[in-house]
């Protein structure tokens, strides 16, 4: 197992950086002043020089919990990497030559997930839109990208997403994307220097302790090579603070399947680590039964039973 560089919440209310094996968890708190922002400033090596060979500050405080281990940085996503990606959501679109069409394109389907500040942590909660009926989890590798557009590591990440809104219309996305819960990263930032892809990447989700999907791929399968979408991200985007890219999902799961508030996913990236959420209602409800809203499709209808 690698080592990675962790985000905790001391019980004195501060907040700090730590450094430890990904599988056993942070052993070392690193300087007080150190952020992520100014870890990613430094190139793709500063992350490795500081998980690997930095002057440490001591034991970790009892009590200390987990954070997302970002802090300024924003969110992004690519979607349609996956040849099982676009097939879903050609599936579920009313314009699904929309979906066929970008995953041959030049230009990859890039989108904001989230601020830094909304993302959910390791046993921290993801939301499941309360006026959606389909919602899904979307295990994902997570790009470290430096300030310069290097790739400084990896996390892995969920992008937790409504299939009822984004297959209403395309122009729905952001409501499907982005939302409080929507985004879940970590359990720590692994450094390039000590990892490197292709990974196998596993999503078990679990219903009242009984596992309800399990279902695996590998980072092998994405179609564009990592450095393109991060040069694509960056092409006419500055990112003094770093970034963070999710490179699209593998992993669908069957129609039928929807998330349900009390569930819990954990998804397992080997050198990466395991990050695993319980999920929760976020947001009002639908004004009007989606059954009889204007312009739902057959298959949001449909999922009105599951």
């Amino acid at each position: 197992m690698s080592a990675g560089l962790f985000r905790l919440a001391l019980p004195d209310g501060s907040i700090r950086l730590a450094r430890g094996m990904v599988g056993s968890g942070p052993a070392e708190l690193l300087a007080a002043n150190l952020t992520v922002a100014a870890i990613l400033q430094g190139g793709a090596g500063r992350l490795a020089e500081v998980v690997l060979d930095g002057p440490g500050e001591g034991p970790i405080p009892a009590a200390a919990r987990l954070l997302a281990p970002i802090d300024d940085q924003e969110v992004w996503a690519a979607g349609v990497t996956y040849e099982r990606s676009r097939d879903a959501r050609m599936e579920e679109s009313t314009e699904a030559s929309v979906y066929d069409h970008v995953y041959d394109a030049v230009r990859p389907e890039l989108f904001f997930k989230a601020p830094g500040w909304r993302v959910r942590g390791p046993a921290e909660r993801v939301g499941i839109r309360r006026d959606s009926d389909w919602n899904v989890p979307e295990p994902e590798l997570a790009l470290v990208v430096a300030a310069d557009l290097t790739i400084a590591g990896y996390t892995l990440g969920n992008d937790v997403s409504s299939r009822t809104i984004e297959g209403e219309n395309p122009l729905y996305l952001p409501q499907a994307k982005v939302y409080d819960g929507s985004c879940a990263l970590g359990p720590a930032l692994v450094p390039a220097a000590s990892t490197a892809p292709p990974f196998a990447l596993r999503l078990a989700v679990l219903r009242e302790g009984v596992v309800i999907v399990d279902e695996s791929t590998t980072t092998a399968r994405i179609r564009r090579p990592l450095e393109e979408l991060v040069a694509f991200l960056g092409r006419a985007l500055e990112l003094p603070s770093g970034a963070i890219l999710l490179t699209g999902t593998g992993i669908v799961p069957d129609a039928s399947f929807t998330l349900l508030d009390g569930d819990l996913v954990r998804i397992e990236g080997g050198d990466l680590g395991v990050l695993e959420n319980a999920v929760t209602l976020v947001g009002g409800p639908w004004p009007v039964s989606p059954a009889a809203s204007p312009g739902t499709t057959g298959a949001a209808q449909s999922s009105a039973s599951r």
